[in-house]
C-alpha cells in the first residue's frame, strides 16, 4: 500500500498507465489529476477578470480609472496578509478543507461584484476577494505536497504549464468579450469567474483530505516567523519575481515608445513566453530535486535575465528589423530565465519548509511574491521607461546579483534551519 506524507492512501486511486499519463500529459495519480483540473478550471476564470477587470470596472460600474487603479492596489495589498496566519490553520486543520472553502469565497466576492455600484462595496469585495485568494495560496502549498508525493518537482511543474495554458484560453475568451464591448458580454466574464471558483472548489471536494503533520515539541506557534534563512530567500525570491512584469508591463510601453520594432510584439511576446513555460517548464524543472541545484537554478536564471533585458534593450535606435531580431532574442532568453526561476523557486519553498509548517511558510513565501507584484509596476517605470537604456540594465545587473547570491543564501538557510525534518 503506497501512501502520501499526509496520510491519503493512493493504492487504489492510481489510474492504468495510459498513453496520455506515459506522455506526460495527464499525471499519474487520481488525486493529482483533479488537482491539476481545478487548477486549469481556477485559472482560466481568473485569467479572464485579469485581463478585463479595468473594463468592467470603466465600462460597466462607472468608476474613474484613477479608482479603479487605487481599488485594486488597496485590494492586493491587503490580501498579502492572510496567507501566513491561514496557512498555519491548513497546517493544523489540513489544507483540502480551507482551500475549498477559500474558492467558495473567492467565488462569493466575485459574484457580489455584479451587484454593487459604489467604489466602496467595490473595494469591500475586492479586499475580500483578495484575502481569500492569498490564504488559498497558503492551503494549496501544503496541498500540492501532498497530491504530488514522490514526483512532487515534476508535479508542480506540471501545474505551472497548467496554469499558464489556462492563461492562455482565458486571454482569447476575454479578446472575444472586449471585442463585443456590451455589459453582457461583461457581465459574463466577471459571472464566468466567479463559477470557476465554484466549479474549482467542487472538484476540490473530490480529493480525500490529508491528514495535518504532528508538529514536533516545542515547536513554535508562528515558526516561519523566526527562520531568518527562509525569509531571506523571500526576500531574494521576492526581488527576482519583479521578472514577471518585465514582458507584459515594461516591455509593450518599450516597443511602442522607445524602438521601431513593429507593434505586433506586443502580443507576440506574451504568446511566446506562454508557449514555451507551457512547453518547456517541465523539462527545465528536471533535476532540481534540492536545494544545491535549486540555488543553481537560481544563479543560472539571474544571468538569463541580464542577458534577455540588455538584448531588449540595445533594440532602442536600432533599425525595425534589427529590432525586432533583438527584442525577440530578448523574450526568448528572459523566458529561459524565468523556467529556471520558477524551478528553483518552487524547490527552495517547499523544502526549507518544515513539513509541519508548510501552509504558513507557503504563505510568507506568496506574501513576498505578491509585494512584488505590487510595487513592480513603479519599479520597471522607473527603471525602464523612466532611465531607458541604462535602466534597463541595471535592473538585470540586480537580478544577476540576487541570483548569484542566492545559492550562498541557500547554503546559510539549511545550517540554521529551525528544524531538522525534511519535507517528503
Amino acid at each position: 500500500m503506497t501512501q502520501l506524507a499526509e496520510g491519503v492512501d493512493t493504492s487504489k486511486e492510481e489510474p492504468p498507465r495510459s498513453w496520455l499519463v506515459r506522455r506526460g500529459l495527464v499525471p499519474g495519480t487520481r488525486p493529482q489529476q483533479i488537482l491539476a483540473l481545478a487548477t486549469f478550471v481556477n485559472m482560466i476564470g481568473s485569467g479572464v477578470f485579469m485581463v478585463s477587470s479595468a473594463l468592467y470596472f470603466t465600462r460597466v460600474v462607472g468608476l474613474p480609472l484613477a479608482q479603479v487603479g487605487i481599488g485594486i492596489g488597496l485590494a492586493a495589498g491587503v490580501g498579502l496578509f492572510a496567507g501566513v496566519p491561514v496557512g498555519h490553520i491548513a497546517d493544523r486543520r489540513g489544507p483540502r478543507e480551507v482551500y475549498l472553502w477559500m474558492l467558495v469565497i473567492q467565488g462569493a466576492a466575485m459574484a457580489a461584484l455584479v451587484l454593487v455600484q459604489s467604489f466602496w462595496l467595490v473595494l469591500v469585495a475586492l479586499c475580500v476577494g483578495e484575502l481569500a485568494r492569498s490564504a488559498g495560496g497558503a492551503a494549496r502549498g501544503p496541498l500540492v505536497r501532498g497530491v504530488g508525493g514522490a514526483e512532487l518537482t515534476r508535479y508542480r511543474a506540471y501545474l505551472r504549464s497548467v496554469a499558464n495554458l489556462a492563461g492562455s484560453c482565458a486571454a482569447l475568451a476575454a479578446g472575444f468579450a472586449v471585442q463585443l464591448d456590451t455589459r453582457p458580454a461583461y457581465l459574463a466574464l466577471v459571472l464566468g469567474n466567479a463559477l470557476s471558483f465554484v466549479a474549482s472548489a467542487a472538484i476540490i471536494a473530490a480529493l480525500p483530505s490529508l491528514a495535518p503533520v504532528p508538529a514536533p515539541p516545542r515547536a513554535s506557534r508562528w515558526a516561519v516567523l523566526k527562520d531568518r534563512g527562509y525569509m531571506a530567500i523571500t526576500a531574494l525570491d521576492g526581488i527576482m519575481s519583479i521578472h514577471h512584469q518585465v514582458l507584459l508591463f515594461a516591455l509593450p510601453l518599450w516597443i511602442v515608445g522607445h524602438t521601431d520594432a513593429p507593434r505586433w510584439l506586443v502580443g507576440a511576446a506574451a504568446l511566446v513566453n506562454t508557449a514555451l513555460v507551457v512547453l518547456l517548464q517541465v523539462r527545465a524543472s528536471r533535476g532540481v530535486d534540492d536545494t544545491v541545484a535549486a540555488g543553481r537554478a537560481m544563479r543560472r536564471s539571474g544571468v538569463a535575465f541580464f542577458l534577455g533585458m540588455a538584448a531588449m534593450a540595445v533594440a532602442a535606435g536600432l533599425p525595425t528589423w534589427l529590432a525586432l531580431v533583438g527584442i525577440l532574442a530578448g523574450i526568448f532568453i528572459h523566458t529561459v530565465g524565468e523556467l529556471w526561476h520558477t524551478a528553483g523557486s518552487l524547490e527552495l519553498r517547499f523544502t526549507l519548509a518544515p513539513a509541519h509548517a508548510q501552509g504558513q511558510y507557503m504563505g510568507l513565501f506568496g506574501f513576498g511574491a505578491g509585494l512584488a507584484n505590487v510595487v513592480a509596476p513603479s519599479v520597471l517605470v522607473l527603471f525602464c521607461i523612466t532611465w531607458g537604456v541604462p535602466g534597463w540594465l541595471a535592473l538585470g545587473a540586480v537580478f544577476l546579483v540576487v541570483g548569484s547570491v542566492t545559492p550562498y543564501v541557500v547554503r546559510w538557510a539549511e545550517r540554521n534551519r529551525p528544524y531538522v525534518e525534511q519535507p517528503a
